[in-house]
């Protein structure tokens, strides 16, 4: 099902060959959870779709991307739906320049999610493309997202889950699909936005959940070396929710087993719940 110009359509939709999200990657997106018809954190994705798009240099009302958002989550019913939203600068004249008076393209779309995708285990692989920390890219959920579909194929060519990016430095930085998380003790750990991490949603709600839960929250630069020698690594994102990472390349972990990442899971579903009413993921 897809929203667009402020209604539900089954499709086909018309669409400006000469968009710049289509011929320069020029646009954000964004990805959240729809349960029993509400957007799980929905105003925090509206909120960054929203701060995305000004930080390209072009303004979106943060009511009408949660129109689109709400408007799907409540005809696909009890879910579990995955929802994109997707923001464009819209058209322009031929060149790079953007235009001066943008007039952006705002579309959403739903996807009926399998439950067995919640808290599943990963297998990760360190890709050799390395996370551009200095490209303000890197911190956006940007259109040009090649560089993960590259290393996805590769990592599913070499029989593995999920891409591992290290930053140009070295560090840590993230999955292809979602921030990283260590545990070391009792200390949580992720890698800092300023090493080329997104802002996401579910890390934000770790990071406040884990002092209520005994854990001290970090975030700060990681060697793979480090991450190698953590009890238990994790990957974060809005459909995932919580992932255990079961092996990086030929390490493995026994995440899934670990009692603080057993509270976490439990302490996002009560938030879950808390925020779409009915049973949690």
């Amino acid at each position: 099902m897809l929203w667009l110009d402020g209604r539900l359509t089954q499709g086909p939709v018309p669409f400006d060959l000469v968009d710049r999200g289509l011929t320069l990657g020029d646009g954000v997106f964004d990805t959240a959870l729809a349960l029993n018809g509400r957007i799980a954190f929905g105003e925090a994705h509206r909120a960054r779709l929203a701060a995305s798009a000004a930080a390209l240099g072009f303004a979106l009302d943060p009511d009408r991307i949660g129109q689109a958002m709400d408007a799907l989550a409540g005809a696909a019913g009890e879910g579990p739906v995955a929802i994109r939203t997707t923001a464009t600068r819209g058209s322009g004249p031929r060149g790079l320049k953007p235009p001066p008076e943008p007039r952006p393209t705002l579309f959403a779309s739903a996807a009926a999610m399998g439950p067995g995708l919640f808290f599943a285990p990963l297998r990760l692989r360190p890709t050799r493309i390395a996370r551009n920390e200095t490209s303000p890219g890197s911190q956006l959920k940007t259109l040009g997202y090649l560089d993960a579909v590259l290393a996805a194929g590769e990592a599913a060519a070499h029989g593995f889950d999920e891409a591992l990016f290290l930053n140009t430095r070295g560090r840590v930085a993230c999955a292809g699909t979602g921030n990283l998380f260590a545990l070391f003790g009792g200390r949580l750990v992720t890698p800092p936005l300023a090493d080329g991490v997104l802002a996401g949603i579910v890390r934000a709600e770790l990071l406040r959940l884990a002092p209520g839960l005994g854990l001290v929250p970090e975030e700060r630069s990681l060697t793979l070396p480090e991450l190698m020698g953590a009890d238990s690594v994790f990957l974060t994102n809005s459909l995932r929710l919580v992932a255990p990472v079961a092996a990086i390349g030929e390490r493995a972990f026994a995440s899934a087993g670990h009692p603080a990442f057993a509270d976490l899971r439990e302490a996002l579903r009560r938030r879950i719940a808390a925020e779409c009413g009915g049973a949690s993921p």
